[in-house]
């Protein structure tokens, strides 16, 4: 095994969970989820000697995120309805209604208020390495989170939107 190949198997042993929550919460379905981390982490094989140096995660946050717009796309295009299916580790708090209507109300996000969603308040990046991951400019970041919170307001309430979010790094 060259080093190449042993620094990507490193950096797939100790980010895949993290990297795998990012793609389900970006889509929503445990084994779409699956496939999005299958194909980042294939394009960035692919790249490896180029973006190793770098910091190779938030490229391939960007991929997993741009791999779920298209798909939602896609299937947004091709009216396909997926069947979802909850995750093996429920999220952070201990309600499991709570958790069940988080997931339901993050589904009905447009796919792109879901990344920014999921990369500002899960991930916890700021608004400029959400807007670099996602390849747009801050003002959008800003934007789609803005408009993604309201609509998790209106579909879970202003006060359990503000405990779901602090609790995301509990």
């Amino acid at each position: 095994m060259s080093g190449a190949e042993h620094d990507f198997g490193a950096f797939v042993a100790a980010r895949a969970t993290s990297l795998l929550r990012v793609a389900y919460l970006a889509c929503g379905d445990e084994t779409e989820a699956e496939d999005l981390l299958q194909t980042a982490l294939e394009r960035t094989y692919r790249k490896w000697d180029r973006i190793r140096h770098d910091s190779p995660e938030p490229y391939v946050r960007r991929v997993i995120v741009n791999a779920a717009i298209s798909r939602a796309r896609r299937r947004a295009i091709l009216k396909i309805i997926p069947m979802h299916s909850p995750p093996d580790t429920p999220a952070r708090t201990d309600d499991p209604d709570l958790q069940h209507v988080l997931r339901e109300a993050l589904r009905a996000l447009p796919p792109r208020q879901r990344a920014v969603v999921v990369l500002r308040y899960w991930e916890d990046l700021s608004e400029t390495q959400t807007a670099e991951v996602l390849g747009c400019s801050v003002g959008t970041v800003k934007s789609q989170a803005s408009k993604a919170m309201a609509k998790l307001r209106s579909a879970l309430g202003q006060d359990t939107v503000k405990g779901v979010i602090r609790n995301a790094h509990a």
